[in-house]
């Protein structure tokens, strides 16, 4: 699996939420993905990023570099 440079915020998602997590990215705005489980929400905001990013180039927006306020997960 790719490393992930942007750091990465995962939080539980509540019962109304339909629960797991959702992980958020804050550099990215917009960006966030969710899951079962922790890792799994992890996983899946990895995709999320790359699209992201793929989207921003496609319109020829500037991609943020990642910000070091918050360690990123490996």
């Amino acid at each position: 699996m790719p490393r992930l440079d942007y750091p990465v915020i995962i939080e539980p998602l509540s019962a109304e939420d339909g629960g797991g997590f959702a992980a958020l990215v804050p550099d990215l705005p917009g960006c966030m993905s969710d899951g079962e489980t922790p890792e799994e929400a992890l996983a899946s905001v990895r995709d999320a990023i790359a699209a992201w990013i793929e989207a921003a180039t496609g319109l020829g927006r500037k991609i943020p570099k990642p910000s070091k306020h918050l360690a990123a997960a490996e």
